[in-house]
């Protein structure tokens, strides 16, 4: 049966070795269900909740890549996206963590009406690639701040915005949470230089065993008390077969109060920016891992795309309901590629894990932020590199991107770095009248609608 479904001997792989490669790209990707909660529960939301609804949320759609193209990709949320609906869509625009939801919900609506069309990937094309690595490199230094933030490494500093933590105040608590993130950072670094299978998520392992020795010797004090709250890293449970903490956000999507929306506008901005950053993140993935697996036709087209689009859309709208930030396809999926995975057999065993973790969630609640801190800075490492794709020979495409690049993490936001970025691009191409070929309609379509947000915000 399996082999009549997911066409094993026409791929050239077997059963043994599509487990095998879902238990990899799993182990690659686990992290997420320690990262995800702490990144949204800054939203307000509950962070057990939001566990459940990761792995629910990464299940399915993972479940349909499998069903809908066969192909050996998952799915879960996405790094920078939840980063963007908690810090900024939240905690910067001050909206409820329902209305961002919402917007979720809305942009996988729309981006499940795209990927039954073709629209994707003209949208795809008519952007510069040089904006989309510059994109994923802006997100990439985005997310290490959050991380460097979150293990008190960088604090806030009134002479210079931002300075680095002073260990002999607090080093007990918050000193060696800092202290063992930085630590947690240069083992993630070995295991990966190693090329050790699931080196991210060893590394989160390795920092909070760490922790767990500290506090057990009294090097690691837990002080629960505001403004930063360091909570005992010792589990106290393992498992649990209580799933209500879901009701916490399960439906919460249509409970949204749109009285408390500022203006229907930026309410638009908002669905655009995670509805662009998804639409990159999950083609340029697709095309990235697809392209390692050698399934691109002669012409660099992936067949059966329009399937994979379509559990990428369905999963990000469904997230939403359950209670988690946008759902997309991760690049980790090209560590199953790598050992071998080539049909939707590998996504079914990746999936089937995720959905088996929910019974886990009390274990993955005690990580504290100072051992997910490193998978955040490393994520970061790996979506930097996109910068080698930017010729910076070229002025006139590699400014635009230095200023996308440059906005995300000191803007806060990365919705500020793709304005800046598409903007600058529509400008100095018009000024230097070197338009033709290099600004598509949609570019000037989206400059009009930055500008009209920073006019009329």
């Amino acid at each position: 049966m399996l082999e009549k479904f997911f066409k094993l001997k026409e791929n050239g792989t077997n059963v043994k070795t599509e487990v095998m490669a879902g238990i990899t790209t799993f182990m690659t990707m686990a992290y997420i269900l320690a990262v995800n909660p702490n990144i949204l529960s800054a939203s307000g939301m509950d962070a057990n909740a939001v566990l459940l609804a990761t792995a629910l949320a990464s299940f399915l759609g993972t479940i349909l890549m499998a069903l809908f193209a066969n192909y050996p990709f998952a799915l879960a949320p996405g790094m920078g996206l939840n980063a963007y609906f908690a810090y900024t869509v939240v905690l910067n625009y001050g909206y409820s963590w329902q209305i961002a939801l919402m917007a979720v919900f809305v942009e996988g609506l729309i981006f499940i009406a795209l990927s039954v069309t073709n629209v994707r990937e003209a949208i795809f094309n008519a952007i510069p690639m040089t904006l989309k690595s510059a994109v994923s490199a802006g997100i990439g230094l985005f997310i290490a701040f959050i991380g460097l933030q979150n293990a008190n490494i960088v604090v806030n500093n009134d002479s210079t915005l931002v300075s680095y933590q002073n260990f002999k105040t607090d080093f007990s608590s918050v000193g060696m949470g800092a202290l063992l993130a930085l630590i947690g950072v240069l083992v993630t670094g070995f295991l990966l230089i190693k090329k050790v299978k699931g080196g991210i998520l060893f590394g989160i392992l390795i920092t909070w065993v760490l922790g767990i020795l500290c506090e057990l010797v009294g090097l690691y004090v837990p002080n629960p008390d505001p403004p930063v709250e360091m909570h005992s890293v010792i589990p106290t449970a393992f498992v649990s077969f209580d799933f209500s903490a879901l009701g916490n956000t399960f439906g919460q999507v249509f409970k949204a109060d749109f009285g408390a929306l500022k203006s229907i506008t930026e309410f638009i901005v908002v669905i655009f920016a995670f509805l662009f950053v998804d639409i990159f993140d999950t083609l340029g993935t697709l095309i990235g891992v697809s392209s390692k697996a050698n399934m691109l036709d002669k012409d660099g087209r992936l067949p059966r795309i329009k399937g994979a689009l379509l559990a990428d859309a369905i999963a990000t709208s469904a997230g939403a309901i359950l209670g988690t930030s946008t759902t997309t396809t991760f690049v980790e999926s090209a560590s199953g590629v790598t050992e071998g995975g080539r049909t939707g057999l590998t996504a079914v065993t990746t999936g089937l894990l995720f959905l088996l973790s929910v019974i886990f969630s009390p274990l993955f609640l005690t990580i504290p932020s100072f051992a997910t801190a490193p998978a955040l800075i490393i994520v970061g490492f790996y979506m930097i590199a996109s910068v080698a794709k930017i010729d910076w020979d070229n002025m006139l495409e590699a400014i635009p991107a230095f200023l996308c690049i440059l906005s995300m993490p000191l803007m806060y936001s990365i919705s500020e770095g793709i304005a800046m970025g598409v903007i600058s691009w529509t400008v100095l191409h018009v000024c230097t009248g070197k338009t033709r070929g290099k600004v598509s309609v949609l570019m000037y379509v989206l400059t009009v609608l930055f500008v009209l947000k920073y006019i009329f915000l």
